[in-house]
């Protein structure tokens, strides 16, 4: 497949990318290739994203050299190159440049072959894959399973205290099965397990590997330089195992707190790319000529959390009162300023292969709010914890308690400063707001935030037949019933937990137009922080 295909192959896989892009030349209109998409079960919105992204792709021939300035919204002296301990955008952006993992995950979500060419699996309990032949790290070495078998198998270890370590667990081990074969065995099936070993923290690292600072990788980049909480330089990787790839010369990175001088830094010049932009800077950044936006919506949530063993929200009456209250029309058009989606109270969103079109969508009904606060009996004031950490929290709050008055209902804001909220009052407060980052799957955000037993459960909802669905979800390999199984979770997380979630976040980047081949995908913005292999500069 020639260059100029392959940004589109990142969003629907080689496969597809090839067929959408026959099509294209054919003669098909973008309508045909909006039918073809959605004949394949996709939502609509994501149909028209990728259908307008096809005709980009077709559109567009990479262009190789140049220097690209990006600036991400944090930087710390504990920024990482080690993929155990990512944390934030930064350091997801920064191991993208450097390493690659098994498995990428395309513009659905779905895994793709990376260092993996292949896996075979008859259970989903034992997995066989098959390295890619013919790939180097930057040092020279050749890729083995010993590298694989070690970058996996630390992540097990406590004392490498890594991020990834509950996801981990269910691996039981890893070995070398052949010179170019490796076989992981789980603890119980999981048919989503390429989707975790196609995100960040499972790239792949040379065996032996103590000291990162250098990001000695297989990926597309070389890290020239690294100064944690600075900055990095990092120059094109000749001996890529991509042909064709990287387009650029040198990729220089740096983290800007402050999102009003990220902006600033990218309109005056002084960078190309800029993550994480404020929807009330977006007609800034597109009436200055030479500028534009790139949007990626998400699974990205913030969520009304009402913990259902102490305080009002142990009463189920209390939590349907709250959920009627929100007009999410108004807060995706007021607070949003619609750079968002309507959600329905449960946590896969439309650009997961897995939500649930089907379940009904909670509407804004003041009679039914008041109805139910009526029969709770909740009076006085309730405290509502809020804070910026939690994005539009703060808003979405205020919002609420305007229209909490018109039922009777005193709602008291509470608006906490960004630091120390994570730690001492997200998880704590009776009634507060979470914000929930995009997950690669399903499975891993309903795992982590609905488990009856997991530490994340923001609400405290148990239900056991929740839990047991969700672990015969995982060994499920038949998709149509799998669908099944996550359609009625997330039907019991919207009629049972006590969780609202009004709106899905989308991403916001802005960027010169000189810089190309930019497409969503919903792991977050900067192209799920994977930019640096599919971006060129023109002109």
């Amino acid at each position: 497949m020639s260059s100029h295909r392959q940004p589109l192959d990142n969003l629907v896989g080689p496969q597809e990318s090839q067929r959408l892009l026959t099509a294209l030349q054919r003669g098909a209109t973008r309508r045909d290739i909006l039918g073809l998409l959605m004949a394949g079960g996709m939502q609509a919105g994501l149909a028209g994203t990728l259908a307008t992204t096809a005709l980009s792709v077709q559109a567009q021939t990479p262009k190789r050299g140049g220097k690209l300035r990006v600036a991400g919204a944090t930087a710390a002296a504990t920024d990482t190159l080690d993929p155990a301990k990512y944390s934030n955008q930064t350091d997801y952006s920064r191991g993208m440049m450097v390493y690659n993992g098994l498995f990428s995950l395309d513009g659905t979500l779905t895994p793709q072959p990376a260092l993996a060419e292949k896996s075979d699996t008859k259970d989903a309990k034992t997995w066989v894959f098959t390295l890619r032949k013919g790939v180097s790290f930057h040092d020279g070495k050749p890729l083995t399973p010993a590298d694989v078998v070690f970058s996996i198998m630390r992540h097990k270890d406590p004392a490498t205290a890594s991020k990834a370590k509950a996801l981990a667990d269910q691996i039981e081990s890893v070995k070398a099965s052949g010179p170019n074969e490796v076989t992981m065995v789980l603890t119980s099936p999981n048919a989503d397990l390429p989707v975790i070993l196609g995100t960040f923290q499972f790239h792949i690292v040379k065996e032996g590997t103590t000291d990162f600072s250098a990001g000695i990788g297989t990926g597309p980049y070389k890290m020239k330089e690294f100064k944690p909480g600075v900055r990095s330089l990092a120059v094109r990787n000749d001996g890529y195992w991509k042909t064709g790839r990287p387009y650029l010369d040198e990729i220089e990175f740096v983290g800007i707190g402050d999102e009003g001088a990220r902006v600033n830094a990218l309109l005056s010049g002084g960078m190309d790319l800029v993550g994480v932009v404020n929807p009330r800077s977006v007609a800034r950044i597109k009436a200055t000529p030479g500028y534009a936006i790139f949007e990626t919506q998400s699974g990205q949530y913030s969520d009304l959390v009402m913990r259902k063993d102490m305080g009002p929200g142990q009463n189920e009456d209390f939590i349907l009162a709250m959920k009627y209250m929100f007009d999410r029309q108004q807060l995706k058009k007021t607070v949003a300023l619609d750079h968002a989606v309507v959600a329905n109270d449960q946590p896969i969103d439309p650009t997961n292969r897995f939500y649930f079109a089907g379940l009904p969508q909670r509407a804004f009904d003041l009679d039914k709010a008041k109805f139910h606060l009526q029969k709770s009996g909740v009076t006085g004031k309730v405290p509502v914890v809020a804070s910026p950490a939690a994005t539009y929290s703060v808003e979405i709050a205020l919002v609420l308690q305007q229209t909490a008055q018109r039922i009777g209902l005193d709602l008291d804001v509470k608006r906490m400063p960004a630091d120390g909220y994570w730690s001492n009052h997200w998880l704590n407060s009776p009634v507060g707001f979470g914000n929930v980052n995009p997950r690669p799957s399903a499975d891993t955000i309903l795992t982590q935030f609905f488990k009856s037993d997991a530490a994340w459960n923001e609400s405290r909802w148990k239900n056991p037949k929740f839990d047991q669905l969700l672990v015969a979800a995982r060994a499920e390999t038949d998709l149509a019933k799998r669908k099944q199984m996550y359609a009625d979770m997330q039907t019991m997380i919207h009629q049972e937990a006590g969780i609202g979630i009004p709106l899905f976040l989308a991403s916001i980047d802005g960027h010169s137009t000189k810089v190309k081949g930019l497409s969503p995908i919903p792991l977050g913005g900067l192209m799920g922080y994977s930019f640096a292999e599919h971006v060129w500069m023109e002109g």
